[in-house]
């Protein structure tokens, strides 16, 4: 093989590297759909609040890789979290699937968290009614039912880490103010 063709081969190797590389990086930090969130806790969800704390809710598509680092998080946020916080991690079930088909790995993973709750959303009910369309989505609502954040708990696709969802659902928690009330939310599509 001559020289010049070993070394244009090289280039284009090195090109196709640098491209999906970059195609990579672009899509983990390319956030989903944020919720248009309502600012009250939605009517006729048949989730129950506790009285006098604040409620956590994320909706996750049980077979979505990325979604790993958001529980990740909440186990974080909630062991900084004490008393104050009551979670729900809703796991999608579409139409047509077989009960038991959201309960994966990550279904055990919220469920082994202190004070969070794994619940099936079947049809995606609760999903739609909150306007949840990413995996990852999360609310926090005040004892009141007033929306405080909504958002993700992320840096980045599958990316774990200091984040400003999670920084400022703890300051909305510890103080009542935050920065920001939203983050960009980094997961697969729900629907």
């Amino acid at each position: 093989m001559n020289r010049k063709y070993s070394l244009l081969l090289f280039i284009a190797w090195c090109g196709v590297c640098v491209a999906g590389v970059w195609a990579a990086e672009r899509y983990a930090n390319t956030p989903g759909a944020s919720a248009r969130a309502d600012s009250r806790w939605p009517a006729g969800s048949g989730l129950t609040r506790e009285p006098g704390k604040a409620a956590l809710v994320m909706f996750v598509h049980p077979h979505c890789p990325c979604s790993r680092a958001s529980i990740g998080e909440l186990s974080r946020l909630m062991a900084h979290s004490g008393e104050r916080l009551q979670a729900s991690v809703l796991f999608l079930r579409p139409s047509g699937f077989a009960p038991g088909w959201e309960r994966t790995d990550l279904w055990r993973s919220a469920a082994a968290i202190p004070g969070v709750r794994a619940l099936a959303d079947p049809n995606g009910r609760e999903a739609r009614r909150f306007q949840a369309v990413t995996s990852g989505q999360t609310f926090l609502y005040d004892a009141q039912g007033r929306l405080l954040f909504s958002g993700g708990i992320t840096t980045s696709r599958g990316h774990a880490g200091d984040n400003a969802g999670q920084a400022a659902i703890l300051s909305l928690l510890a103080t009542g103010r935050a920065p920001t009330r939203t983050a960009p939310v980094f997961g697969c599509r729900l629907f």
